[in-house]
């Protein structure tokens, strides 16, 4: 008897106001041999969130309960903003206890970044940083890249991303791979909930921001000191900005070219991952390797929980 795998969906952020996707989203996970559980999450709706902020903290922490079984797969329904606002009252000792060690992945991206970076920083817990329920598994069109590089990720304990986008800056390090939405990250500076990695390999992704905001973000990771502790940075991607007159040419690679020349690590560029169909899915907290020269780059990923 062929036994499914679980895949338990939480809403710390957003809620979905489209049923037709859910409904889709939900159709496309079952295809892939998955049993969906905490379905109600998707819907919950107060203000702009997907629940109260004690019923969101509790989808999370229920995670931590010994009594319950661990399902294969966490997924987060959607971004937006609301993650934050949980981060002082999850169960980082009890999740860390039951979760350490485990074949769960805990999945999503966006505002998501914020519980990543937290569990990685007061839990030492590796999660992954890749599709949700409502922007990816209910898109009309679902991506076979974004679900290759999905399972590639969980399923396997060693994989190797690839690009043929050359690099200006030539790498080969090594370190911890963590990061995710710049906006999130920058955001929980100064906080306890900002993982403080030597030597890591530091991806980034954003949506909807201009250049210059950017900058300034990416600005204050290198006057806080963060990057100088890195080997190398990892551009995702930054669509969604609009262009105007009074910037005169300062555009994206305007602003990449004014970072590389100050945070003295090497800046590659090229990773498909953000808020586009096609992303990989990457492990918050694992080892990984980059190379990266004049004919692309390489990042080898291990260390991260799999799917047994």
């Amino acid at each position: 008897m062929t036994v499914l795998r679980t895949l338990e969906l939480i809403a710390p952020s957003g809620y979905p106001d489209d049923p037709q996707t859910v409904q889709r989203a939900l159709q496309q996970l079952r295809a892939q041999g998955l049993q969906i559980q905490g379905e109600q999450v998707t819907q919950r709706c107060v203000q702009r969130f997907a629940g109260t902020d004690g019923e969101r903290i509790a989808d999370l922490n229920r995670l931590a309960d010994p009594e319950r079984r661990l399902p294969d797969i966490v997924m987060a329904v959607r971004g937006g903003y609301g993650a934050v606002r949980l981060l002082h009252e999850l169960d980082y000792k009890g999740l860390q206890q039951r979760l350490h060690d485990q074949p769960v992945a805990l999945v999503g991206h966006s505002d998501f970044t914020a519980i990543q970076l937290a569990l990685l920083a007061r839990a030492g817990l590796t999660t992954f940083s890749g599709p949700m329920l409502t922007s990816d598994f209910g898109a009309p069109v679902l991506s076979a890249f974004t679900l290759q590089h999905f399972w590639s990720a969980l399923t396997q304990p060693v994989f190797t991303l690839s690009s043929m986008v050359p690099q200006l800056q030539s790498a080969d390090v090594t370190g911890l791979l963590w990061g995710g939405n710049l906006a999130v990250l920058a955001s929980l500076v100064g906080t306890p909930y900002l993982p403080q990695v030597q030597g890591g390999i530091l991806f980034i992704e954003d949506i909807n921001e201009q250049p210059f905001r950017l900058e300034r973000m990416i600005y204050q990771l290198h006057e806080a000191g963060i990057l100088r502790q890195q080997q190398a940075l990892l551009l995702g991607d930054f669509s969604g900005g609009r262009r105007f007159d009074y910037d005169n040419g300062y555009d994206l690679h305007a602003m990449i070219d004014q970072v590389r020349s100050v945070i003295g690590i090497p800046l590659v560029t090229g990773l498909s991952f953000g808020h586009i169909p096609d992303k990989v899915t990457l492990p918050v907290g694992a080892k990984a390797r980059l190379l990266a020269n004049a004919h692309g780059f390489t990042l080898t990923v291990s260390g991260h929980p799999t799917l047994a």
